[in-house]
């Protein structure tokens, strides 16, 4: 089925959106929870424990349905590389979150499609498109009235806090995720190549992280963390990752793309639901203006 055909059933169809829209809702907590745990641990032992979990998880399912057969020393490479770019974006993810809010990566994060789109031409050769390049300046600009708080003086002087240049390198890491997965996928399942970039990741992570482990007071880690981390890796790893694939196979990857542009205006009503807060309007202003950048990808 080709990109931008929906099941032919319109019930379906609205099925299919619907599970979009639970997948954004579950990613868009994960900068809440993020922010809520990320100052009891170390951003690396976070992510190393999340992909750990995630790891464990993950695995009996594609044992039962493909095995596990050991890739060759390609593969481990190939594999090796695209966890690079994740677990890149995870700890920045987790450190930013110490100095910036939850509002501003998710708003930040809506430039990760339109980067994407750029790595693509160059690794892949695809067309970035019109419609791309109006979306990523819609969230771009977005992204930045969030930022600046509609403040054009602080937007002139570059008035950036730490965290919010540390989750732009994250993301600049996160757009080159999916290119890397297109450009060296050699025809095995998704959920193969996604156990073992997991794999990988731990690799990666426990090689930054292992001088670090003895040092930790496990035991005055609250429960709270532990809970935190459960929910990143079984929601917004695993459900997350089953949803994405089963709506890419209707709706094209390019609408399921789309959907991260939701994440600031989810974040606002999660919030909003979780502590009874709201941004200012001037804030409110920029999730307005990254919003229609969904509906362009959408009508596409």
């Amino acid at each position: 089925m080709s990109e931008g055909e929906g099941p032919s059933d319109s019930s379906s169809r609205w099925i299919l959106h619907g599970g979009m829209l639970l997948s954004a809702s579950l990613v868009a907590s994960s900068f809440i929870v993020g922010k809520a745990i990320t100052p009891f641990l170390d951003p690396e032992i976070l992510t190393l424990i999340r992909f750990l979990l995630a790891t464990v998880l993950f695995a009996p399912y594609v044992s039962f349905r493909y095995g596990l057969a050991r890739p060759d020393r390609f593969g481990l490479v190939r594999y090796a590389l695209i966890s690079g770019a994740l677990c890149g974006f995870f700890w920045l993810m987790f450190l930013s979150l110490r100095s910036t809010e939850a509002l501003n990566t998710g708003a930040i994060f809506t430039t990760v499609p339109g980067l994407a789109g750029i790595y693509s031409w160059f690794l892949l050769r695809e067309r970035l498109g019109r419609y791309r390049l109006i979306a990523l300046l819609l969230a771009m600009g977005g992204a930045l009235w969030i930022i600046f708080e509609g403040d054009w003086q602080r937007a002139l002087q570059l008035d950036l806090n730490r965290g919010d240049l540390l989750f732009f390198g994250g993301c600049l890491l996160m757009a080159l995720y999916m290119p890397l997965v297109k450009l060296l996928h050699r025809g095995e399942p998704m959920a193969v190549m996604t156990l073992w970039i997991l794999i990988t990741g731990c690799g990666w992570l426990l090689l930054f992280a292992a001088p670090k482990l003895p040092t930790m007071s496990w035991p005055t880690v609250p429960a709270m963390v532990w809970g935190g981390i459960g929910y990143l890796a079984v929601f917004t790893t695993i459900v997350t990752f089953f949803i994405t694939q089963w709506a890419t196979l209707h709706l094209g990857p390019t609408r399921v793309m789309a959907y991260s542009y939701l994440y600031p205006p989810l974040i606002v009503l999660l919030e909003w639901g979780l502590h009874g807060k709201l941004p200012a309007l001037t804030t409110m202003a920029g999730v307005l203006i990254i919003l229609p950048a969904m509906i362009v990808v959408q009508k596409k």
